[in-house]
């Protein structure tokens, strides 16, 4: 007998993607089925070549279902995810509501697998935040070698890292400019056609903003919390795919040969680093792929035992829907969940 498996926030970006990589990656699953808020209710959505019907997640009963992947918001998460989890079903949480939360094992499968085993205190999984996902990924093993001590990291984020509507807005403003019609900026503080925005979330006291205290705080739990780290995060004019310049400070010796052998064999990781025109990703190659890609691997002279690199992912997959997807297949493939009987 297969899993049955719900879907929260089924219409928006990540949980399309959910539901396709659901397919695409064969998970067990004898059910499936699409959630969204009431006013989606009948609305249709695609898995794989079937078509399902959007149904309320305020009114859905979780009692026969396993695991619910939930991209639904923060509000949202906050409000149900203990709901759903005192009924049994392991909800995987893309939100931030729960990253912070002692309780709450905060997973990206390549980085710290063992941490899943938390998961029964609350039955709530956290996903990580976009940015932070693929840093860690490649982070990971170039840590186990050689210690970072500390990360400065610049992302540029693509405007889907802000839902339909980022992507609506570029959409509808590089038309503006091209037709020379009035540029409205609803979804962001600034035009992003054209332009770049260091502003993503609320700002904080200390003067950084939310985005990179996730990066920080994320990196922190799922990593080492030694780690020291410092973001900028900036949003950019562009459709899918997230971009990082990182700056990495090690406690013990490593070449960037090195350091590009350890990446070639490193889980989730692909390395593309020619020294020449074009030998390096960008964020129009890495959409619609599943690996976190490395380029421009190099050693920095400013530094004891620097690197630098470029680390670039799809944000709607690794950064969110495929992360959450393979915690699914590691609750499974660890034994830590059986499918539960139902009804006949």
């Amino acid at each position: 007998m297969g899993f049955k498996i719900a879907v929260a926030g089924a219409t928006g970006n990540v949980g399309r993607e959910m539901l396709s990589i659901l397919e695409e990656r064969g998970f067990p699953a004898d059910e499936v089925v699409a959630l969204a808020s009431r006013r989606s209710v009948g609305t249709e959505v695609s898995y794989g070549d079937r078509t399902l019907k959007v149904k309320d997640l305020a009114t859905y009963d979780f009692s026969d279902t396993d695991i619910c992947l939930m991209s639904a918001g923060g509000n949202v998460s906050r409000e149900f995810s203990p709901k759903i989890g005192a009924q049994g079903c392991v909800v995987i949480d893309n939100s931030s509501a729960w990253r912070y939360d002692a309780d709450v094992p905060l997973i990206v499968p390549e980085v710290n697998p063992d941490a899943i085993e938390g998961f029964s205190r609350k039955n709530i999984i956290a996903n990580p935040n976009c940015s932070t996902a693929q840093l860690v990924v490649a982070m990971k093993p170039l840590h186990e070698r050689a210690t970072i001590r500390r990360l400065v990291v610049s992302t540029y984020q693509s405007v889907s890292g802000a839902g339909k509507e980022g992507m609506d807005e570029l959409f509808s403003q590089t038309r503006a400019v091209f037709v020379a019609d009035p540029v409205e900026a609803r979804k962001f503080t600034k035009r992003i056609a054209f332009n770049v925005i260091p502003h993503i979330d609320v700002f904080m006291e200390d003067g950084q903003t939310k985005e990179e205290w996730k990066v920080t705080a994320e990196t922190k739990k799922m990593l080492d919390p030694k780690i020291k780290v410092t973001c900028t995060a900036v949003r950019v004019p562009v459709f899918i795919g997230h971009s990082e310049a990182v700056n990495i400070e090690f406690e013990k010796p490593i070449t960037a040969d090195e350091a590009r052998e350890i990446l070639r064999d490193a889980p989730g990781c692909l390395v593309v680093d020619k020294r020449e025109n074009g030998g390096y990703i960008t964020p129009v190659e890495c959409a619609g792929e599943d690996a976190t890609y490395i380029s421009r691997i190099r050693e920095d002279p400013t530094v004891d035992n620097g690197l630098n690199m470029w680390v670039v992912s799809d944000n709607l997959r690794k950064g969110a829907a495929l992360n959450t997807v393979q915690i699914a297949e590691l609750l499974v493939a660890r034994g830590l969940i059986q499918p539960r009987k139902r009804a006949a």
